[in-house]
C-alpha cells in the first residue's frame, strides 16, 4: 500500500491521534471519520495508507511502543531481560495497560481487530522474546527440554493482567523486574 506517500512526522501525528481517541472513547466508539476529523485529513486518505480501523489501530498501538523486543541482545538471557526493563517507561506501561484492558474486550467481539493485533503487535514481540529464548537455549542457560519456555508469554502478559486484576494497580518497571526475577527466570532455570 502507499505508506510512503505520509512522512514520518504526520504518519505519527494520525498514530498519537487514534491513540488519543481510543482512550477518549474506546475501539467500538472510535471511526475513521473521528479520525480524519481529529487530524485534518480525509477518510480517503486513511483507507489509502490503512485497510481499515483494525489495521490503523494496531499500526498505532505498535509505533507507540517505545520498547522493541526484537533488537535486544546482550549475551544473557538475564541481561536480555534487564534490558527489557530498563527501556520500559512506567508512564507509558501504564497508559499501554489502561488501553490494552480497553482492547482486551473489543477483541473478543472484533476478529479483524484481533488478527490485525496479533499480526502487527503481537506476532512481532512472540518472535522477539522466542528469539531471545532460543540463544539461552544455544548459549545453555536454558534447557532445550524446559517445560516453562511454552508459558514464557503467559506468564508475562499475566504480570501485566495480575497486578491490575488483584492490586488495582498498573505494572512498572520495579514490579516487573521484581516478577522476573522470582517467577520467569527461575522457571527457566535462569
Amino acid at each position: 500500500m502507499g505508506r510512503s506517500r505520509l512522512t514520518p512526522e504526520r504518519e505519527a501525528e494520525l498514530y498519537d491521534a487514534v491513540l488519543d481517541l481510543l482512550r477518549e472513547v474506546g475501539y467500538d466508539a472510535l471511526t475513521m471519520d473521528a479520525v480524519a476529523s481529529r487530524t485534518r485529513s480525509s477518510k480517503a486518505t486513511l483507507y489509502r495508507q490503512w485497510q481499515g480501523k483494525p489495521e490503523l489501530v494496531a499500526r498505532a498501538l505498535r509505533h507507540g511502543k517505545p520498547v522493541s523486543i526484537e533488537d535486544i541482545d546482550t549475551g544473557s538471557v538475564r541481561g536480555d531481560f534487564a534490558e527489557l526493563v530498563s527501556r520500559a517507561d512506567d508512564q507509558q506501561m501504564e497508559r499501554d495497560s489502561a488501553l490494552m484492558r480497553g482492547l482486551a474486550q473489543a477483541i473478543h467481539n472484533n476478529p479483524d481487530l484481533h488478527r490485525a493485533l496479533r499480526e502487527v503487535l503481537f506476532d512481532p514481540e512472540m518472535n522477539g522474546l522466542d528469539a531471545i529464548l532460543r540463544r539461552g537455549i544455544a548459549r545453555g542457560e536454558i534447557a532445550p527440554d524446559c517445560p516453562a519456555l511454552e508459558f514464557v508469554p503467559h506468564m508475562l502478559i499475566g504480570a501485566f493482567v495480575a497486578r491490575q486484576l488483584l492490586e488495582d494497580r498498573c505494572i512498572d518497571a520495579a514490579f516487573l523486574s521484581a516478577y522476573l526475577d522470582a517467577v520467569v527466570l527461575p522457571a527457566l532455570g535462569v
